[in-house]
């Protein structure tokens, strides 16, 4: 009986030990201790960029502490990268039997900010002697301005119609609101005529690889150009669909339909020189780029 008294006696002491506050002093020794045996809270060391400090965009290398401000070492979004894609390389069967080979095509080199691009665009009829119709070539700098828009600046120029010209070219590209691809150029020609051109598209996704590509493009001009068939005013514009799937990422073939009309002054002018001002064309190509 003894015995179970005094282990219920030793019990009921190392409760009461156990529950009893601990004196200010007891405090903190114990808190000095902690401090020997443990790094101290990541808060209280110094924090690099101080307040109002400007913080570059590279990572310094070979550090042997927590990071501070950027140095050298470039990360991913400032490499500088290349591409190019052909969004349009096709075979127009068009009325009145005429064929023609039309290639869209660019290529890029820059990082996220700054590019250098390289545009082409033209057309060859292939149902007689293989005629140059329209083809001309843009060497553009690219500025990035927003997340979604950039500004172009540089040169184009026109190796068809005959004869040649080259321009200057301003203009921005970019993704509008609902995703709606849109490039926008103004140029001015040698002779000081002021000409743009506007092209839109849109990607309906009707699944993961069968895509709808609804496009619109048309061409205004301040001035009367005779030798070039423009008159002030809205010149052309050019509607059409493609239909792509995209067996990979990189390639896509598609089928389609392209309406194009002159239209205002232009028309007028060139229908009352027995021209014909509209034409229509069924569309077989390639979609890649690398």
């Amino acid at each position: 009986m003894k015995k179970r008294l005094g282990k219920i006696a030793g019990l009921l002491g190392a409760v009461a030990l156990a529950c009893s506050p601990v004196s200010p002093a007891a405090a903190d020794t114990m808190s000095h201790g902690d401090q020997d045996h443990h790094p101290a809270d990541g808060q209280q060391d110094e924090t690099r960029p101080a307040a109002g400090e400007k913080i570059l965009k590279y990572a310094e290398d070979a550090q042997l502490e927590s990071q501070r401000n950027f140095g050298l070492q470039p990360v991913h979004d400032n490499q500088v990268f290349a591409t190019f894609k052909a969004d349009r390389f096709e075979y127009q069967w068009r009325e009145g039997g005429i064929e023609t080979l039309l290639w869209d095509v660019r290529g890029w080199i820059g990082n996220d900010y700054d590019k250098l691009y390289l545009k082409s665009e033209g057309e060859v009829r292939l149902d007689g002697d293989n005629k140059l119709e329209g083809a001309d070539i843009e060497l553009l700098y690219s500025r990035n301005l927003d997340k979604f828009w950039d500004l172009q600046v540089g040169l184009r120029h026109d190796f068809e119609p005959d004869p040649a010209r080259t321009f200057a070219a301003l203009g921005f590209q970019g993704l509008a609101p609902q995703w709606f691809e849109v490039d926008a150029t103004a140029y001015l020609s040698e002779d000081g005529d002021v000409s743009a051109r506007i092209e839109i598209e849109h990607e309906l996704m009707l699944t993961q690889r069968l895509v709808l590509i609804p496009r619109l493009e048309t061409g205004l001009s301040l001035q009367d150009v005779p030798d070039y068939e423009q008159w002030q005013g809205i010149t052309d514009i050019e509607a059409g669909a493609r239909l792509m799937y995209h067996l990979r990422r990189e390639f896509a073939p598609y089928v389609g339909i392209s309406w194009h009309r002159l239209i205002g002054e232009t028309a007028n002018r060139v229908s009352s020189g027995g021209g014909d001002i509209d034409s229509a064309a069924f569309v077989a190509g390639f979609n890649f780029w690398f």
